[in-house]
């Protein structure tokens, strides 16, 4: 077992079970008229959510900045293919939860700008159904965000939600971490 890091600063955990209400809670009333709203403030919110953690990403903490989950692509594909390997351990977002990350928040802005547009009636029912597949896709890149979330936790024996709660993962000692991982894989191809 590895010592504990503080690895997802408070801004960061805040941020992201905000999102995440908000998200959940705005899906799930989207039909309702009544609560039209309610969903436009949760509209509002997880967009402000989403802008605050995009200049957390260049001046946040340590696995905060984007820098620290900058993976090249086939860094990622290469993740998922040995995502069995317990070498593979990352402190920070793993390889490809990065791209997912990076995909909700570019959705999650888009969804709130077409939701935007949409309530000031611009664009007709055409840019409502443009909100509601963007909608759509964010919660299937939840979906999945979820999904990664399990399956990472199951087979590389550590409770990421928990760490999304308290701050700290457990560091492994000798195993790839963030950058350096990044540069390991890249020493290793040349």
């Amino acid at each position: 077992m590895g010592q504990k890091i503080r690895v997802w600063d408070l801004p960061v955990r805040l941020f992201h079970w905000l999102l995440a209400g908000s998200f959940v809670v705005a899906c799930s009333i989207a039909e309702s008229e009544s609560l039209r709203n309610v969903h436009v403030i949760l509209g509002y919110t997880a967009v402000g959510l989403i802008l605050f953690r995009i200049l957390w990403g260049f001046i946040g903490s340590r696995y905060a900045r984007f820098a620290s989950f900058a993976f090249a692509p086939g860094t990622a594909i290469r993740y998922l293919r040995t995502i069995r390997n317990p070498h593979e351990h990352y402190v920070g977002h793993n390889p490809a939860g990065s791209y997912v990350i990076y995909a909700i928040l570019l959705v999650g802005l888009l969804t709130g700008v077409t939701g935007y547009m949409t309530l000031g009636e611009q664009g007709g029912e055409s840019l409502e159904e443009t909100h509601e597949l963007f909608a759509n896709v964010w919660l299937a890149l939840v979906t999945f965000h979820v999904a990664g979330v399990i399956v990472s936790s199951f087979l590389h024996r550590e409770n990421l939600v928990r760490s999304m709660i308290t701050g700290y993962k457990r560091k492994v000692p000798g195993h790839l971490s963030g950058l350096a991982s990044e540069k390991r894989h890249i020493d290793r191809e040349i």
